[in-house]
C-alpha cells in the first residue's frame, strides 16, 4: 500500500512538472533583452497583455526623435504607433500605416496610429548618435549605455510558461 502510494505521488509530481513546464500561460507576454556577444541577460519581464512597451531613439540620418509604441499580445510585441517628430518643428503629420514602411527610409516627420506590426525578435545595433532606449513599467534601459556603441540587443518575445507565470519573472538585472 505504501509503495503503492508513493509511486502514484512521484507520478503525480512528474505529470505537474511537465504541464508547469510545457504549458502556456495566457495573457501574458514573456520579454527577453539579451546581449547575445557577452551571452548575458538585460532584462526580463512577464507582461500582461495590452501592457505598453516603448522605443525611443534619434534617427541620425535625418535628425528625428523617434518613438514607438508597442503593446504586448499573446506572446507578440505588436507595434500600433509611430512618430518621427522634428526636434525644432510643430507636431507631425497624420499618415496612414500603410505608408509607414516608406516613410522610414525616405525621412521627414511624421505620426501614425492605428498599426498591427507584429514581432517576436528583434535585433538592435547602437550607434554613436541614436541613444536608443526602452522603456518598460516605467523602467528604462539604455542601449547605449548596456552595450556600448557598436553594440548588439536582441528583444525576443513569446508566451512564457505556467512555471514563469507562478514563480514570477525577474524584473531587471
Amino acid at each position: 500500500m505504501r509503495r503503492r502510494f508513493l509511486t502514484l505521488a512521484v507520478a503525480s509530481s512528474l505529470l505537474l512538472a511537465f504541464w508547469l513546464l510545457s504549458g502556456k500561460l495566457p495573457g501574458y507576454t514573456r520579454l527577453e533583452l539579451t546581449e547575445p556577444e557577452a551571452g548575458s541577460r538585460l532584462a526580463l519581464y512577464l507582461l500582461r497583455d495590452g501592457e505598453p512597451v516603448v522605443l525611443r531613439w534619434r534617427n541620425s540620418l535625418f535628425g528625428l526623435d523617434v518613438t514607438e509604441i508597442f503593446t504586448t499580445e499573446g506572446g507578440v510585441l505588436v507595434q500600433k504607433e509611430v512618430t518621427f517628430a522634428d526636434p525644432g518643428g510643430g507636431p507631425p503629420p497624420a499618415v496612414s500605416a500603410r505608408d509607414v514602411d516608406d516613410l522610414y527610409h525616405t525621412g521627414g516627420a511624421f505620426w501614425a496610429s492605428g498599426m498591427n506590426r507584429p514581432f517576436t525578435r528583434v535585433v538592435y545595433r547602437v550607434g554613436q548618435i541614436g541613444e536608443p532606449n526602452l522603456t518598460v513599467r516605467g523602467h528604462v534601459i539604455d542601449f547605449k549605455r548596456a552595450v556600448g556603441f557598436g553594440g548588439r540587443l536582441v528583444l525576443t518575445t513569446s508566451a512564457p510558461s505556467l512555471a514563469e507565470g507562478l514563480w514570477g519573472m525577474i524584473r531587471t538585472r
